[in-house]
Parts: structure tokens; sequence; C-alpha cells
């Protein structure tokens, strides 16, 4: 029985030359488990808007076709009915909490309609989606993870037949991801929710979800059971869109002649050790690696940071934390969130100050600075890049730090900055403008404009589909003559295994790790205790053998044979 169904629909934006849907044929049956993907702009979340309504009743434009949600034309019904029918959880969750505490934000939809039951009705949806006893908690007491399970939790106290979620791990830690996941299939096989996801991460999508929805210039390219659809390795990578690990290293065998054709490529670790059982696994040779130098950069001294808090006891972040890093390192920093990898490069920079301890850039006392006189040293990269923005045009914000320091040709560094990072056709535009990929470039120039001896970024690749994190990635390793100390503050496994040479692991206001890849991804007790997600070729190495370290499918490649 179809759930949503869509007929001969093509949508054009106002003003646009071109439609965003188009002649788009779509049939979702009831309790189904959907990804849809497709490359940036091919219409994904447009088709979305289009399912609960937001589009036309919202957001006008050119509607042809018709759009049937559980039978019931969308056109002509309220959105708010549509609501009880298709709810919807957007990229940009934080926007839909809108209450103080969490029961109250949780049954704020009910209240709305005067649904006399509507306390009750937001404790279930609290219990379903994993948040039970929290009800009296304030909003900003949440984990990112759990602010997003409460954005879900509104939209399941209506009760809708379908659920479609944004990107819904795109900011999350792997531990919150999981746990995500883990409810909505929960939902979806437990209550009979329909699931339909916007997602880039593909071993996501091999282990929770049932059929692929390929969205290409704005129709549907096809739709199949997510084992064919992620065996069409090429259609994927054509639209950006890159299969899990284990899909491509199977593939990649394929093509050598090293596995047989014609059978359906593994998705998932299980799976690949069937695939793969016949591999023997050979001991890669250990390059030896230039050592650093060990000048120390940035040092901290017994190091307590601590906020007020609304209610309660103030909410301690570190305890006496000591740390010293040193020039010439690529580090990451990882940790859950609400760890203090952000609190920790903003002690950095002055932006905050301790409650006790001491910290030191260069030698000079930072805790005593103010973040102008520490900015010739440490350059801070937002986590969301229109934070660096606030000029009418890129090239004016890449300068502004510049001129207001009369740095000398400042107008021909400028230049430099704008060519080097590929944004000289675009250095009028207004940076809030650019697409995500863009913006990111953007910011990492205005970051380092004043060739700051360390470089502070800040969740680098959050909310970008999977090639334009590989650009930002070949940006970064094209820095190095810029400024060689980096470090990053990220939930993204594969971009900690590609590019750091440290990693520093945050846990309970304390380092509770730090070392190499290897130290740390080798480490069973601290990848469970943080909750590390490895990448999955890493996890499907160890699957074959213990001794196996391989963290891309070439490292995988070379290793079994």
């Amino acid at each position: 029985m179809s759930i949503l169904e869509i007929k001969d629909l093509t949508f054009t934006y106002p003003g646009a030359d071109l439609s965003t849907l188009n002649h788009v044929e779509l049939k979702i049956e009831k309790g189904d488990f959907i990804a849809i993907v497709g490359n940036n702009g091919c219409g994904k979340s447009t088709l979305c808007k289009v399912m609960n309504g937001l589009i036309p009743h919202f957001i006008t434009g050119e509607f042809e076709g018709t759009v049937l949600a559980d039978g019931t034309d969308t056109r002509t019904v309220e959105i708010g009915d549509l609501a009880k029918i298709v709810g919807y959880v957007y990229q940009d969750f934080e926007n839909q909490i809108v209450r103080p505490t969490v029961l109250d934000d949780a049954s704020y939809a009910c209240m709305n309609y005067a649904m006399p039951d509507y306390l009750e009705r937001g404790r279930q949806a609290l219990k379903d989606c994993g948040l039970e006893g929290k009800d009296n908690e304030y909003i900003w007491q949440l984990s990112g993870g759990q602010t997003h399970l409460l954005a879900l939790a509104g939209a399941v106290s209506l009760e809708p037949e379908v659920l479609i979620l944004d990107e819904p791990i795109a900011q999350l830690d792997p531990r919150h991801a999981d746990l995500i996941y883990g409810i909505l299939k929960d939902l979806n096989e437990r209550l009979g929710k329909t699931i339909i996801v916007i997602e880039h991460h593909t071993e996501y999508i091999a282990d929770y979800c049932k059929h692929v929805v390929l969205i290409k210039e704005g129709h549907v390219e096809w739709m199949l059971p997510v084992k064919e659809a992620l065996d069409k390795v090429e259609d994927l990578q054509a639209s950006n869109i890159f299969p899990p690990q284990v899909t491509i290293a199977a593939y990649r065998l394929q093509c050598q002649g090293k596995l047989p054709k014609g059978q359906l490529l593994p998705s998932t670790i299980p799976a690949g050790k069937e695939v793969f059982q016949n591999l023997t696994f050979v001991r890669p040779k250990i390059r030896e690696k230039k050592s650093k130098s060990r000048d120390d950069l940035v040092s901290f001294r017994d190091v307590s940071v601590s906020y007020r808090a609304v209610k309660g006891e103030p909410v301690k972040i570190y305890e006496h934390l000591n740390l010293d890093l040193h020039k010439g390192e690529k580090i990451a920093l990882i940790g859950t969130n609400g760890a203090g990898k952000s609190t920790l490069m903003k002690l950095m920079t002055g932006l905050i100050k301790p409650s006790e301890g001491q910290i030191f850039v260069k030698g000079i006392p930072a805790h005593e600075k103010r973040p102008e006189q520490l900015s010739g040293y440490v350059s801070m990269v937002y986590q969301n890049p229109e934070d660096m923005f606030i000029k009418d045009s890129i090239e004016s914000d890449i300068a502004y730090a510049m001129q207001v320091r009369d740095v000398e040709d400042w107008q021909a560094k400028t230049a430099a900055l704008l060519d080097r990072f590929r944004l000289t056709e675009l250095k009028d535009r207004d940076g809030r403008l650019l697409s995500g990929g863009q913006m990111r470039r953007a910011s990492l120039a205005i970051g380092v404009a004043l060739r700051p001896e360390i470089l502070l970024l800040d969740e680098p690749t959050a909310n970008l589909d999977i090639a334009t994190r590989k650009e930002i990635m070949r940006t970064l390793k094209e820095m190095e003559d810029v400024t060689d100390t980096v470090m990053i503050a990220t939930h993204d496994m594969q971009l900690v295994s590609e590019w750091a040479e440290r990693i520093i692991v945050l846990y309970g206001g304390q380092v509770i790790a730090d070392g190499s890849r290897n130290e740390i991804f080798g480490n069973r007790e601290i990848v469970e205790k943080v909750g590390i997600r490895p990448p999955e070729i890493f996890s499907m190495g160890k699957a074959l053998h213990e001794d196996a370290f391989c963290y891309t499918v070439e490292e995988f490649l070379q290793s079994f044979v």
C-alpha cells in the first residue's frame, strides 16, 4: 500500500531558469525505510518538502503534477493537517526547538492542536526517541545528539505515518549517530513508521535502509533495494556518492579480475567477510616518519573551565587539564558531542578564559591577553562558516584582518589567497550565499590571511557531501606552506585517518588518549569508551586479520591479496 505517491511532478522556484524537479514519478510503500541520495543541488530536499506540503503551501513556485500523502492531495489540505501524516526533521534541527524544557517542547505541537492528551503524547514520544526521564531538563542541558532526538520527538508526538529526516547525523559523533539510526530502526520495525532519510553516509544506508532512491538532475533515476542500489558503484560515483568502502574494495578487486563478476558486491562487514575470505594478509612495510620538532607552541597547565548553569551546579568542562602542542603537528581532536573540543580551541584564541590554570601560546600567557593580541599566532575557523563572513564580498572578508592591521601589500596577498583557494571568480560574491564547499574554502582563506603559526578548524567537513569533503581534505593537504601546525576538531574519522599524525581523545574533561592512529584505533578500550567509529575499511581489515591496520581502500588492497 502506497503511503506517498508522486505523479508527473515538476517544480520550479520563482525566478529560476530551470526546474528543480522534472516529471518525478515515485511511490513509497507504507513501512519502508528509504534513503534519498544524489549530488548537491539535484533536488533531494525539494522533493522531501513536496511530500509534507511545505511546497507549495509555504514555498511557492510553478507546481505541476500530483502529490498524494496517504491518499490525500497535498494541495487540498492545510499544512497543519499534513503534519499529522508526514513529520519532518530538518538539517538545522535546532530551529525546531521552541520551548525551554524537554517535555514542554515534545508536547508543544500537540498542545497547539488542542489535543487533551498532549502531555501523554509528549511523554510517549520522548520514550520512543530515547529521552525518557528528561522531561524537566532545560534544552540547553542536552547534547547535540539529544537535541536532535528532541526535534524528532516533537514530530513523533503527532503520530504521523511518515518521518522525513534531512541528513540526520551530519553534526553528530559516531556514538550519537548510531543512537539516532537505532531509534529510527525501532520506529520503523516496532511502530511501522515509514522512514525517509536524505543521507550521504552510505555505510549507514547499508546497515539500516531497505530501499535507495537516486535523484539525478531533478528526476528519479532509479529506486532499488539497498543491496542492488549500492552495487551500482558507477551510477553512484557519477553523482558524487561514494558507496561503502567495503563495496569499493570489492569493486576494485572485481575490476582487477580477482573477484568473479555477476554477483552482488558486499555492502556490510559481515557480507565482506564472506567475499574476502580467500584473501591473504600481507604485513605492509612500516615507513619511518621523520621526527617532528618538539618545540612547544601551546601549553595548558592545570586548566579548569566551568560554565554557570541556570539550575544546579556549574557545568565542568575541564578539570586540571595538562597538554602540550608542538610546532609542525597535524592534530585531530576527537571526542563525543560536548566533550569540550570547541572549548579547547577557544581557550587557545583567548575567546574563553580558564576558571583556573594557565595557557601559553609561544610562551605568551593567553589567559591574560585579548583575542586580537593572539590573532597573529593562532587563528580559528568556526564550524559554521557563515560566522566568518562580516562583509558583503569574500574578497573584503579575506582582506579585512590584514587591512585593519596595516599589513604590507595586503591587496596582493588577498589576490594570492583568492587564487590559492580557487575563489577568484567568486571574489565579489557574499560568502553567505555560496555553496557549502565554497563557504568552507572561503573560511579557510580568512583563517590563514594573517599566516598564523597555528590554525584551528572546528568541524571543517560537517554538513558536506562526500565529494565536497574530499575537496576540503585536498585543500588541507595543500596548505602546508601557509601554516604547518594545524588542529582539527572533528567527528569525521576518515578525515582523521587520512590526514592526522597525532590524535588527541577528550573524555570527561580529560585527555584520555594521545597518539598515532594505530595507537588510538587499535585500542579497543578507548574505542568502546568514547564511541569512536573507525573507518569501515579499518573494521573490515580487523575482521579478516587482527594485525591489519587499513585506513583507506588502497591500504586494504595492499594488505590483502
